[in-house]
């Protein structure tokens, strides 16, 4: 039950009942510890942010931020271990332990030019602090101390309603940085909560402005959605908004493309894609992105002859999703797992009928369990049969890994000892010796030398029977 609001506004709610103390309850006393400390040297503080937010819908806060009055160097003088990573912003890193905090001055912004930051900063008070922040769920603070959370901006009223809504306006919140749009998404999907009317019209009207965001802050914001809760309803989400037409045209341009009702009852190729992404269960960010990515190579192949077809659009697709992930600016090496996971995707409709060796090199392809569990996802979020994600994993677990993928009997180095020039000819004798190796017919170093010498013969040498 509310409580009356107390003087300035502040609305006092009482706590859930906590759970069973475990690792997350040290977290909190030593966060406690933190502010109980501020508190002694005369200063205010507060947790602050997420942990109010999902203390307040009995979740397990994931990490503990404290908001105080304290100036960033009276915070350092009060603390042992500490690091000045943001003290423009007031921001400073307590150490305790293995656990790490962020205590931050209370500050109201200045001006934002860039839809990112603001130009300059100044210390204010508690509630100044909150209403400069991006969401009312995210906008509370709890005082552990005295067992009270400080609510100025209707959070908890925000919580009841299941929805996200904009500290005062949303427009003005989403010009301040614009990446709280992706933000708003963000929230929404992971809680199933619907976006407040005015923040979603805010959101609809300055969607096209998140081309000014730099593709690493973006890039970063959509793992965070696709590996989080409910992806496939932020994707929806995007697309209503117009976001995800300024971000990801090749998502975008998935939905209304039709698909043989035969295999994909459940409608066109956006449609599949999100309910593969809400099917994703903790996945690393490669695999997310492979799913989200894995048929944007349809729309450009869409093709109706005996039937709707898309040829080649795996490879197709491989294409465009290293050209997604270079312009969001990931790694090389996630950029080469999410285009060798759409590369493969439709390999798996061809393994009973697959040779013994090919199937084990389909088997020994790096991370094989992502292409094993995408290949999974896409039947779950079309005709349903598992018939070859069966096939193939009960194959894999029949392996011992060094059958899956044993060492090589021969190597470069072998060849140039036989007598072999290095070069291009190189690269089909030891796949065609691997492929004998893989089916059983080569099973020594001396037997696969053999086998060279007889399929491979030496220029001037005379074949042998």
């Amino acid at each position: 039950m509310l409580r009356q609001p107390a003087k300035g506004g502040i609305a006092t709610y009482p706590l859930n009942k906590r759970a069973d103390r475990g690792p997350m309850s040290e977290l909190r006393d030593k966060a406690t510890g933190i502010v109980r400390r501020l508190r002694q040297a005369g200063h205010e503080a507060y947790f602050v942010g997420g942990c109010v937010r999902d203390e307040a819908m009995g979740l397990a806060p994931l990490d503990y931020d404290v908001a105080t009055s304290a100036a960033p160097e009276q915070i350092q003088r009060l603390f042992e271990r500490t690091a000045a990573v943001g003290a423009a912003f007031g921001v400073i890193l307590v150490m305790d332990g293995d656990a790490t905090f962020e205590v931050a001055t209370f500050r109201s912004d200045g001006v934002y030019h860039d839809g990112r930051r603001p130009e300059s900063v100044r210390y204010g008070s508690a509630r100044e602090d909150v209403e400069r922040r991006d969401f009312t769920i995210n906008g509370m603070l709890y005082d552990p101390i005295d067992n009270r959370r400080l609510d100025w901006v209707g959070g908890m009223a925000d919580i009841a309603a299941r929805q996200v809504r904009a500290i005062g306006d949303p427009e003005r919140r989403f010009r301040e940085d614009r990446l709280r749009m992706l933000r708003a998404v963000r929230f929404a999907a992971r809680f199933a909560y619907a976006l407040e009317e005015k923040t979603y019209d805010a959101l609809c009207r300055l969607a096209p402005g998140l081309v000014a965001i730099s593709a690493e802050r973006i890039g970063e914001e959509l793992v965070r959605i696709l590996t989080g809760p409910n992806a496939g309803r932020a994707v929806r989400l995007m697309r209503d908004t117009g976001l995800l037409k300024v971000i990801l045209p090749e998502v975008n341009a998935l939905a209304g493309v039709d698909q043989p009702p035969q295999f994909h009852p459940e409608g066109d190729v956006f449609e599949h894609t999100c309910l593969m992404l809400d099917a994703l269960k903790d996945p690393s960010p490669e695999l997310a992105l492979a799913a989200l990515l894995h048929d944007i190579g349809k729309p450009p192949t869409f093709a109706v002859a005996d039937r709707i077809r898309f040829d080649e659009h795996d490879s197709v697709g491989a294409f465009m999703a290293r050209a997604v992930c270079r312009r969001l600016k990931y790694s090389n090496e996630r950029t080469d797992r999410v285009v060798d996971l759409t590369q493969h995707h439709m390999r798996f409709g061809m393994a009973p009928k697959m040779k013994e060796s090919t199937l084990r090199r389909f088997m020994a392809l790096p991370g094989f369990a992502e292409h094993l569990e995408l290949h999974r996802l896409d039947c779950l979020a079309s005709h349903g049969k598992l018939d070859n994600y069966e096939y193939v994993r009960q194959k894999l677990a029949s392996l011992p890994p060094e059958q899956v993928s044993p060492p090589p009997l021969l190597n470069g180095h072998d060849l140039i000892a036989m007598g072999y020039k290095p070069g291009p000819k190189f690269r089909p004798m030891l796949d065609s010796v691997m492929d004998m190796q893989l089916e059983g017919k080569l099973t020594s170093r001396e037997e696969a030398a053999a086998y060279v010498a007889r399929e491979f013969p030496l220029e001037g040498a005379k074949p042998k029977d």
